[in-house]
Order: C-alpha cells, then structure tokens, then sequence
C-alpha cells in the first residue's frame, strides 16, 4: 500500500497536499482499495465554502458509495472534472487524481492531520 510520506491525512481517509496557501485533496490508496472499482464521482463546486469535516462530495464504486469530507476548512478554488469522465484514474493513481482544491481559511488545521507514519498505524500498513 502506498503511502507518500510527504502528505498528510485525515481520518476519513483523504491526503492533503500542501501548495502554498492551497491544499489539493484526494482519497488514499486504502479508500480506494476498499471501495474497489470506482464508476462515479460527484465533485464540489467552484467557491463552495467548506468547514472542516464537513461532506463535500462522494465517490461511487461497484460495491458501496462513499462520502468524501473537507479535511480543512476554506473556499474550493479547483475540482479535477477530467475525472467526471475518468473516475478510474483514482484506481489506477490515487495521490496524481485528485478531487479538489482548496484556499486555506485557517492552516492551524492543519496541525490536526496525520503524519504518513500515524496513517500507516491506522490502516493497519
């Protein structure tokens, strides 16, 4: 199971990466394989303001449909609409697929997140 060091992670099983005043936001390599063959993805909107933890879109696989939570609080800047057409790109790529983008409201959420090695203990890698 892939787990990139240089993200961190929520408990709802997205990564965060950090790009300045930005975060990007994607499912783990776990969410996926536990979801299996993903066929459906519903993407936030454009300036959609978020709280952390707050459901923001939801990604349907063969087996069951999974709710994906705003990891930070803030305002989506971006959503990854190639994968309307390509939901399969989170099977094949999950940390280069993913869903939206997001300008920090508050980055001491930041702090809230785990590291690489405490997703590892909590997935059970």
């Amino acid at each position: 199971m892939n787990i990139p060091e240089n993200l961190r992670y929520s408990s709802h099983d997205e990564w965060v990466r950090v790009e300045g005043d930005f975060v990007v936001v994607g499912i783990t390599d776990f969410a996926q394989d536990q979801l299996g063959e993903l066929v459906h993805v519903e993407l936030p909107e454009v300036g959609d303001a978020l709280e952390a933890g707050e459901e923001v879109c939801e990604v349907e696989s063969v087996k069951a449909v999974a709710e994906v939570y705003s990891p930070l609080g803030g305002e989506v800047v971006e959503v990854n609409t190639s994968l309307e057409d390509e939901v399969e790109k989170i099977n094949e790529a999950p940390y280069d697929s993913w869903l939206f983008k997001l300008k920090m409201s508050d980055e001491s959420g930041l702090e809230a997140l785990m590291s690489a090695e405490d997703y590892r203990a909590k997935v059970g890698a």
